[in-house]
């Protein structure tokens, strides 16, 4: 799909890591494995000694004496790689921090989401400054002048930076993937007991990528209950490999779908899951649109975590079956509509739920948007046309 890597592919996160590091004594940046957080914090802080706690020594060490690990880096700092792998070290930051009270001190990664907001909440609460990264996102590939040939090649291979860096298939890359978050983070966890049933589950997960979540229908293809499919996908989705993108509930005096809509925060990660083999296969692929979907709700996603804003996204589907793609919040105005759309020739179809939605909310056209498959981007009379690669018009109701 594209040339290897020359160089550290820029993050649009960097300015924001870099500003919270002036005000907090930590920062914190978390995401899934393998999303960049690594090479971008030692690539942002090089002064500062890095320390990978996935090392056994270096873990033993942290565990067994908090006090004497973390004396070696209170004049200089420190990054900290995969720090809750070792929960005793946080009440002992605790004290270091509160004692210097020096801006950017240490900066800590990590890729289990739920465990370092659970361990930053009981003892590091108002000391850090949190980022969370996600995978690359196509304006940071653009922007390096990494040409990603059709979005089919894209929702193949995803946005993890290290098949761009490496000979590494995007095959092999995510078969490894699975296996590690399986094997490592998921038993850092304690709360799956069947790896096998729990890997059936996300290849269920992933044939439903873009779709409203059914409990009950997902524990049955799984053979689990309705109550362990909610759990694990809280698992998967506190692992920061889903997102949940929650109903808007602007009612217009209609009822409303209560259920969130499922995406993974890679396509290439669902695509794997679902047993594509190759870019070619998708181009007639039943999950196409629903990939391609994830792939521009994540795209709107990674532009406010990057800035180190929470999302402000949802969608909106009435019980008669009018849909909008993605509602943005956007500040004290109206919502935003947008409607995503894989084919590549635009069609006045494409704009018919945003007449609707524009019928019913009074919203102006001006603010109403079509993401599709192609390259032309145009002013038509229910809304703007986007071609997927320009995102542009958009970003300024992600701001």
């Amino acid at each position: 799909m594209s040339n290897l890597v020359q160089g550290m592919i820029q993050r649009e996160a960097e300015e924001k890591i870099r500003s919270l590091a002036l005000g907090f004594p930590a920062v914190s940046v978390i995401g899934p494995r393998q999303s960049g957080k690594t090479t971008l914090v030692r690539s942002v802080f090089p002064q500062l000694p890095y320390v990978s706690l996935e090392d056994p020594d270096t873990r033993a060490f942290a565990g067994e004496d908090a006090r004497s690990f973390l004396a070696q880096y209170e004049k200089t700092g420190a990054v900290l790689d995969e720090v809750q792998r070792v929960p005793e070290l946080f009440s002992y930051l605790q004290g270091v921090l509160d004692r210097h009270q020096r801006p950017g001190q240490f900066i800590l990664t990590g890729s289990q989401n739920f465990l370092m907001m659970e361990r930053i909440s009981q003892s590091l609460a108002g000391r850090v400054g949190i980022v969370k990264l996600l995978p690359l996102s196509m304006r940071e590939l653009a922007r390096h002048g990494i040409e990603t040939g059709r979005y089919e090649d894209l929702l193949y291979a995803g946005l993890f930076p290290r098949p761009y860096s490496s000979c590494i298939h995007p095959r092999d890359f995510y078969s490894s993937y699975i296996q590690t978050y399986l094997e490592r983070d998921l038993r850092l966890l304690k709360q799956v007991q069947n790896l096998s049933a729990f890997q059936t589950f996300m290849k269920m997960c992933a044939y439903r990528s873009g779709q409203v979540v059914n409990y009950s229908a997902l524990a049955n293809d799984c053979g689990i209950t309705h109550n362990t499919a909610k759990e694990w996908l809280s698992l998967l989705e506190t692992s920061m490999l889903v997102i949940l993108i929650r109903p808007h509930q602007k009612n217009f005096n209609k009822r409303l779908v209560k259920m969130p809509k499922l995406y993974f925060t890679d396509p290439g990660l669902a695509a794997h899951l679902a047993g594509v083999q190759s870019a070619d296969d998708l181009c007639y692929h039943p999950l196409k649109g629903g990939l391609f979907e994830s792939l521009i709700i994540t795209e709107f996603l990674k532009f406010r975590l990057n800035r180190g804003k929470e999302s402000n996204l949802y969608f909106w589907r009435d019980k008669l079956g009018h849909e909008i793609d993605c509602i943005i919040e956007y500040g004290g105005w109206d919502p935003v509509p947008v409607e995503i759309k894989s084919g590549r020739t635009a069609s006045s179809d494409f704009f018919k739920e945003i007449a609707y939605w524009n019928s019913l909310s009074g919203n102006n056209p001006d603010r109403s948007f079509v993401v599709y498959g192609g390259d032309q981007s145009q002013r038509r009379v229910a809304g703007q046309l986007v071609g997927y690669r320009d995102l542009e018009p958009i970003l300024p109701y992600l701001e």
